[in-house]
């Protein structure tokens, strides 16, 4: 599995912990910034992590911000993406259980980093259910065609 993974400034520190933490479990990897605490718009940063992700560069995208809520909304204007901002055990896992995920997001304001590698490792591992899951991601993918506009 490749994860791409991008940050601003309040997630910086969380996401060089995740990096870490995912390195020594031997996942295959990119960084799409930002590199330093100085302020930047997570807009910038999320948007080339997402698009590496629909474009089938890599299978999975975790972004942090702040809150995980800015990330969010970037992840989720782009048409295959479902973007889900998580902040313990349940929710990483419903994420993928039930709406198959693959973006995550994090707070890196809010999150400290065994959280959130416990949250990362939960979301990585835990598989689709599908089944009446299904329908509704299927749903949501016909929503995005009929009001996503190609640019």
């Amino acid at each position: 599995m490749k994860i791409a993974l991008a940050s601003d400034h309040a997630g910086f520190k969380l996401k060089k912990g995740i990096i870490e933490h995912l390195v020594s479990k031997g996942m295959e990897l990119r960084d799409f910034g930002c590199d330093s605490e100085d302020s930047v718009d997570y807009v910038d940063f999320g948007v080339k992590a997402v698009k590496s992700v629909v474009d089938g560069e890599f299978d999975k995208a975790i972004l942090i911000c702040g809150t995980g809520l800015g990330m969010g909304i970037i992840a989720n204007k782009f048409r295959g993406i479902r973007g889900t901002p998580c902040f313990d055990d349940y929710t990483a896992r419903m994420s993928r259980m039930h709406n198959d995920s693959n973006c995550l997001t994090l707070g890196g304001r809010i999150t400290p980093l065994d959280e959130a590698t416990e949250i990362v490792d939960i979301w990585l591992e835990t598989a689709f259910e599908d089944g009446r899951h299904g329908k509704r991601i299927e749903k949501i993918s016909k929503l995005e065609d009929e009001n996503f506009k190609t640019v």
